[in-house]
């Protein structure tokens, strides 16, 4: 007889093809938090800006509880998308990145940040981010697949 982990879907699950370990799904709307800092590089560094993306990527890519990070440029503005398992994945990564966005905030001025997510997980993050203007943005309803 199966042992009863909480899933309702075999979409609950992920099989690592290389290890052979099944994982529960991640990227729950209870756990995720996403944070969408919006960037205006100062008049002629876009430029620099963009070269000091890679850095941010690599950095990101060993952590654990990544489950997208990437980079969009409109009109001027640069837009890093990202999420994470839970507030701490989140704080994780800003603790791994911190060096980076202290030299990229001396390039552009963040001219909107928001922070998503329930709001149990978005409570563990607010002490380390009160300094910041973040908008919290609070889960109310969603779908999950």
């Amino acid at each position: 007889m199966g042992r009863d982990v909480g899933c309702t879907s075999p979409d609950d699950f992920r099989l690592d093809i290389r290890t052979g370990i099944v994982y529960s799904n991640p990227m729950s709307p209870q756990t995720t938090v996403s944070i969408h800092p919006y960037f205006k590089p100062h008049e002629g560094k876009l430029a620099e800006f963009i070269d000091g993306m890679p850095a941010f990527v690599e950095r990101t890519r060993s952590e654990e509880a990544v489950l997208f990070y990437d980079f969009t440029v409109c009109d001027g503005i640069v837009f890093c998308r990202e999420a994470y398992v839970g507030g701490e994945g989140a704080l994780a990564h800003l603790r791994n990145v911190g060096d980076l966005l202290e030299k990229a905030l001396g390039l552009a001025e963040l001219v909107r940040l928001e922070v998503h997510g329930a709001a149990t997980e978005l409570d563990k993050m607010r002490e380390a981010l009160k300094d910041l203007p973040v908008s919290w943005f609070v889960l109310e309803t969603g779908l999950e697949k």
